[in-house]
């Protein structure tokens, strides 16, 4: 397929939302006073103009390459998209594949090409796929051949997705790798407007049908200058590694643009259980880990500075980081984990924690260059340690395609994340919950997380989540399932233990009146608690 390369797709251009509809960015120019560029470009040829060519990039169970490796491998992929299949700026590009090297590089190559890259992760079954590819109409594929079965299910039903090509392929013709051969590892690559649309982020659908979050290449630079750089300040010695999937935002930036900036490593792993991370980071000597509170709550009951010492600076994010395990971290590791809070629609975390001094529990203060702000339900700004809804802006934010759900993220030039918060005297932000996740129990004001971080601490919870479930007499009661560490037996006697724990270790009028014991939490695919499935769990009882 030949197509002219001053063709364009305007698809995404042309079903985002009304530019009175978009938040109001800041500090544009001091991430880049740049008209132009390609984000991709920033990210590797830049590194290898300067010099790190001979660097590892990436470290994988199955070999290494090189920043040098890594840009020629790209070139070749972005030549594939290009020559064969005649990929054009705008095209949308669904990449489905765990974290590895292939995964990297074809996400850098449909960049450099001009395309918008739609990372998912390999987890989603043919269903999620035609619901995400059908919303961005995506025209091609790059896949992880193990991956192909849910694919191709999906593709019966998606007219629009006429290519797809497979690599990690055992020995199959037309592979990547085989088309690759043939083409040169120099690639002259697309230079946009900074601002047109690089990628396109889904939500990971913990209350509905995911959302597509589209980003520019600015916003892509973007939050390798803010969070990355002003709050993890890597240096090009820094290893990188996290859990998370590529396919989620907070994978992105912490496997991938992240290190890539710094010109820095990364290890990109596909066993990200945690006898298996600690084995990574004893071999690899990682320094930068980017994971969620589950994670670290297992690495600390696990820890072992022989194995674990590397480990200089470890970031949180996805759900509420429990007090007793940051603590825990600096008391065994002398590590502040960087708690942090961000989303699909800003692309990456927005307020974090900065300082060792930060106080326990909070959710610390605005990443350099973002704003912040509580407000009642009209965006009205609260007054200083009033519970509300936390509303963002900065050099990134939110524009849903073609979603009518874009007026109740964005208010009066506001992002407001569905998030309640509240600020106390100091700046510091502390999270409450989900803004459907408040329960009001006898006129009180219960924040789900935190019942949930006192019944954490318990000896025999492995695990557990709150919701509010209605009452008569209260309007709503606390409702606790508790997933208990194995061996243990469910009692009414254990259940009187948990609750007095509760009253004992917090205000006892948050208490969880009912105790459910569960086999397993309901996770999103991103390992996000899902509270909804737990609520109607609850009201069909």
């Amino acid at each position: 397929m030949n197509k002219t390369k001053n063709m364009n797709d305007f698809f995404v251009r042309d079903n985002m939302p009304n530019e009175a509809e978009w938040p109001e960015f800041l500090n544009l120019d001091q991430i880049s006073d740049k008209k132009h560029f390609n984000s991709a470009v920033e990210l590797l040829d830049k590194a290898v103009e300067e010099g790190h060519g001979e660097k590892i990039a990436i470290f994988s169970h199955v070999g290494n390459w090189t920043y040098a490796e890594l840009l020629q491998k790209t070139n070749q992929i972005a030549n594939v998209l290009e020559n064969h299949l005649g990929l054009i700026k705008g095209n949308r590009v669904l990449l489905r594949s765990p974290n590895n090297l292939f995964a990297a590089a074809c996400w850098l190559a449909v960049v450099k090409a001009g395309g918008i890259v739609v990372t998912t992760i390999s987890m989603l079954r043919s269903k999620e796929i035609v619901a995400i590819a059908s919303q961005c109409q995506a025209s091609f594929a790059l896949c992880d051949y193990r991956y192909k079965e849910d694919l191709e299910l999906a593709k019966s039903q998606l007219p629009e997705l006429s290519n797809i090509l497979y690599f990690n392929a055992p020995e199959e013709s037309n592979s990547l790798e085989d088309l690759m051969a043939n083409q040169p590892i120099s690639f002259n690559s697309h230079i946009p407007d900074a601002f047109d649309i690089a990628m396109i982020g889904y939500t990971s659908g913990t209350t509905g049908k995911p959302k597509g979050a589209v980003h520019s290449h600015h916003a892509i630079i973007s939050v390798c200058e803010t969070f990355s750089k002003e709050v993890i300040a890597p240096s090009s010695d820094d290893i990188f590694s996290g859990t998370a999937p590529l396919g989620f935002v907070y994978g992105l930036g912490g496997m991938l643009l992240f290190p890539l900036h710094a010109r820095a490593s990364v290890v990109m792993l596909e066993d990200v259980r945690t006898k298996s991370l600690i084995e990574a980071i004893d071999k690899y000597k990682i320094t930068i880990l980017h994971t969620a509170p589950t994670a670290y709550k297992a690495l600390l009951a696990e820890y072992d500075r022989t194995l674990l010492g590397s480990l200089k600076k470890c970031v949180s994010a996805g759900e509420a980081l429990p007090t007793y395990v940051s603590q825990g971290w600096m008391d065994k590791a002398e590590i502040r984990l960087i708690d942090g809070i961000g989303s699909t629609e800003i692309l990456h975390i927005f307020i974090s924690v900065q300082n060792y001094t930060d106080p326990m529990g909070t959710l610390g203060k605005p990443v350099p260059g973002y704003l912040g702000k509580i407000v009642d339900k009209e965006g009205n700004e609260l007054e200083v340690g009033e519970v509300g809804f936390l509303a963002v802006k900065g050099p990134t934010g939110c524009r849903y395609l073609n979603d009518e759900r874009q007026s109740s993220y964005v208010i009066n030039g506001w992002n407001v994340t569905g998030d309640t918060a509240k600020i106390d005297k100091d700046g510091f932000y502390w999270y409450q919950a989900r803004s459907d996740g408040m329960i009001i129990s006898s006129g009180y004001n219960i924040a789900g997380p935190e019942v949930e971080q006192v019944l954490s601490e318990h000896p025999l919870v492995k695990e557990c989540a709150v919701i509010g479930i209605p009452n008569e007499q209260r309007g709503q009661i606390v409702c606790a399932y508790i997933v208990l560490k194995d061996g243990e037996t469910q009692s009414d006697e254990l259940i009187k233990n948990i609750q007095d724990f509760a009253k004992k270790n917090g205000a006892p009028y948050k208490y969880p009146r009912s105790v459910k014991f569960i086999n397993a939490l309901p996770r999103t695919l991103s390992g996000k608690v899902q509270h909804y499935i737990l609520k109607e769990k609850s009201s069909l009882k």
